[in-house]
């Protein structure tokens, strides 16, 4: 027996339980048709996001749950009675994301994307692990439940990522197993040590073969992994990637089986590549000429989207107030993608993969829906969680408890000249004219790649100089977990021309990072984080500036609402572009520098990193004689 139907024929209610395509007449009556039983009904129109199509229903809901989603057939759409107008759509799904990364806790992030129509996230709390621990990932999962919002987690996989950096927290083979065995977990989170699949770790195996085990997903992380080592990798049983810069690669890892994320975040900004639509109708072109598919019609075609999510990975709280992953579906239907199969991309495809109750507007689904002006703009007006109106018209219907700061911060005080490059003797005694070949990290806006450069550089008094003409400046990471060893080196790409910015937040470890213009400015935004046990700072001395966005939970968020952390961070972004900066997100592209899992030249507290060679190298270029 299929679904309940309505047909609507003049005055008459047909209500059929056989499929849409064979009517009969039962004994119901027009007040019985109309008005079902359960907690909430509704007559609207609705997106059935499997097969594409809108059409009017009466939503029955119960509990929670889609209790009976009965369509309405009917030839005079305008006779019927809606109870909303606009279109009734799932809710959105972010399938790869860090909550921490918006420097917002769980409860305030989920208050921050509801009026977006995001109502569940898949969060890896990697970052809060590499701080606390177990401990950590607790305070994430409490927090969320204090709001009706579906919050999923991945068990972080690699805590830390590597052995080149400190993180405050180990979690083994064992611990990531228990974790995985919870119900909110599902998926084991991000592989950033593909090395360590390439190679068979035995710890690596073992949190893969667990995930397998539980039948959770395995999220991947391969950064221009190709050829024989890829597909090693995916054979290992990981299933998606978010880390593809290119539509070769993204294809690559897609005709090995693996989902690809899309990513749009507030640094890393993939969307244009993967997306790109004279590469699109290329690689159709190209498959058609293969033999692998059949194209009838070419703009039809090039309407499908070649990959599989939509997701924002890293977005901080100046961004969130402007949309969520309404901004990239957006986005997606300006790069010519069907929005019917845009939304997809943030609904039924996650849900489908990771086995979620939403994603859907289906009998036995969760009720997670939310009422939009039309399929194109995305105009939320109205959002349920679990049948229960959260947001209407402007405004969050609940708010959020306080609650308690948790952290860890062993830092001494710094000093100016633990930010100088020192020129070893051995080396100045064979210079010529007090400068030396150093090696320099390339950083570019809206890409957490780096390059590396050989740049000649001044000495003074033997201690290297930065280059404002040349757009070199001084970065450093200083280890907040005690020992107080700090890696000094230099950059370009950020443009800064006075002053130093200095973040708590540096992925994935989290130790303070910081680039500066000279050493006394590093040394005092690094000392007013750790005064406030915490956060992103600013300062120029030359300009009379010290300014903090503290972030008292885990020195990774704070414990405001978007609307105090949004603009306190906008406030500081555009400080730094008053000092210079091009950067059009400073703070979150700064973050990324010192992770040393994506190529390819990196910094941590222990020293440069070389990915090409994935070990330490001198800072200093040196030359056989």
């Amino acid at each position: 027996m299929g679904e309940k139907i309505i047909n609507v024929e003049g005055n008459e209610i047909i209500v059929s339980a056989e499929g849409i395509d064979d009517f009969e007449v039962s004994d119901i009556t027009l007040e019985d048709a109309q008005e079902p039983e359960g907690d909430l009904v509704m007559t609207v129109k609705i997106l059935e996001v499997e097969l594409g199509e809108v059409y009017p229903a009466v939503l029955v809901i119960e509990d929670g749950y889609f209790k009976e989603v009965i369509p309405i057939i009917t030839d005079d759409d305008d006779a019927l009675d809606y109870d909303y107008e606009g279109v009734m759509i799932p809710g959105f799904i972010d399938s790869h994301c860090h909550v921490e990364s918006s420097k917002i806790s769980p409860a305030n992030f989920a208050k921050a994307v509801i009026p977006f129509g995001t109502t569940s996230v898949i969060t890896d709390p990697h970052e809060i692990a590499n701080v606390l621990g177990v401990e950590g990932i607790d305070f994430m999962v409490n927090d969320g439940k204090k709001v009706p919002f579906d919050f999923y987690y991945d068990v972080p996989s690699c805590v830390p990522a590597t052995p080149f950096e400190t993180s405050g927290a180990v979690l083994d083979s064992s611990v990531v197993e228990e974790l995985l065995k919870r119900d909110e977990m599902v998926a084991l989170g991000e592989m950033m040590n593909f090395p360590g699949v390439i190679n068979d770790d035995e710890e690596v195996m073992k949190k893969i073969e667990a995930a397998k085990k539980l039948n959770k997903a395995i999220d991947g992380h391969a950064p221009l992994l190709t050829g024989e080592d890829l597909v090693k990798y995916v054979s290992a049983g990981i299933s998606t990637d978010h880390e593809c810069s290119t539509f070769e690669d993204a294809i690559e890892k897609k005709k090995l089986g693996m989902k690809i994320m899309v990513r749009e975040g507030s640094s890393a900004k993939d969307m244009d590549k993967l997306l790109d639509i004279d590469k699109r109708l290329n690689y159709l072109i190209e498959e058609e000429m293969a033999g692998n598919l059949e194209v009838d019609n070419i703009d039809e075609a090039l309407a499908i989207p070649s990959f599989d999510f939509l997701v924002c990975d890293d977005i901080n709280a100046s961004d969130l107030m402007k949309g969520h992953l309404d901004q990239l579906v957006k986005k997606a239907i300006s790069l010519k993608i069907n929005p019917k199969e845009a939304i997809k991309m943030v609904t039924f495809n996650p849900a489908k993969h990771y086995g979620l109750d939403g994603g859907i507007i289906e009998t036995g689904r969760v009720a997670n829906f939310v009422l939009v002006d039309d399929l194109r703009n995305l105009n939320v007006s109205k959002v349920w969680i679990h049948g229960e109106l959260v947001y209407e018209d402007g405004e969050v219907l609940f708010d959020v408890e306080p609650y308690d700061a948790k952290n860890t911060f062993d830092l001494d005080e710094v000093i100016p000249e633990d930010f100088d490059v020192i020129m070893e003797m051995d080396y100045v005694s064979s210079l010529m004219d007090e400068t030396t070949n150093v090696f320099v990290r390339v950083a570019n806006d809206g890409e957490l790649v780096t390059g590396k450069s050989e740049e000649t550089l001044l000495i003074k008094n033997k201690v290297i100089q930065p280059d404002l003409k040349k757009d070199i400046i001084k970065i450093a990471v200083v280890n907040r977990y005690g020992g107080n060893n700090i890696t000094n080196g230099f950059i370009k790409g950020f443009g800064l021309k006075r002053g130093a910015f200095a973040s708590s937040v540096a992925h994935d470890s989290h130790n303070i990072v910081v680039v500066g213009t000279n050493s006394e400015d590093m040394a005092a935004a690094v000392n007013l984080i750790r005064e406030k046990k915490g956060g992103l700072s600013i300062v120029s001395q030359e300009d009379n500036i010290k300014e903090i966005l503290e972030l008292p939970i885990a020195g990774l968020m704070s414990d405001k609402d978007v609307q105090y952390v949004g603009p306190k961070l906008k406030k500081l972004i555009d400080i730094t572009h008053e000092l210079g900066c091009t950067m059009s997100s400073p703070f979150m592209t700064l973050s990324f520098m010192a992770l040393v899992v994506i190529p390819s030249f990196k910094i941590s507290d222990q020293g440069m990193f070389d990915f090409e060679s994935f070990g330490f190298i001198d800072l200093i270029k040196q030359y056989l004689v």
